[in-house]
């Protein structure tokens, strides 16, 4: 079983930023993509990023190319989501996924 343990969301004013992380339990983080996703009030969850297994390869949804970044750290089991220039429309619960694995999320709130 995998734990997967979201930190760093809070309340920010639009233009500013924040910084998310998640750790990873176990030993197949290293091994896999990992992403961030979001789901807004009344919306559907959709993902934000994610990046593979070696940080190679990182995917950005069009609303927050050149905004955010993502990056891990495989020796730490942990990956981050850089967040800068945040707007209202990114006010969300951010999750964080691992294969199958789900963390509980961590609330992002962007004030006008």
């Amino acid at each position: 079983q995998v734990q997967l343990v979201e930190s760093g969301g809070g309340l920010v004013q639009a233009g500013g930023s924040l910084r998310l992380s998640c750790v990873a339990s176990g030993s197949i983080f290293r091994f896999n993509t990992v992403g961030w996703y979001r789901q807004g009030p009344e919306k559907q969850r959709e993902l934000v990023a994610d990046i593979s297994r070696g940080g190679t390869t990182t995917n950005y949804a069009d609303s927050v190319k050149g905004r955010f970044t993502i990056s891990r750290d495989n020796a730490k089991n942990t990956v981050y989501l850089q967040m800068n220039s945040l707007k209202p429309e990114d006010t969300a619960v951010y999750y964080c996924n691992l294969v199958r694995f789900w963390g509980q999320g961590t609330q992002v709130t962007v004030s006008s």
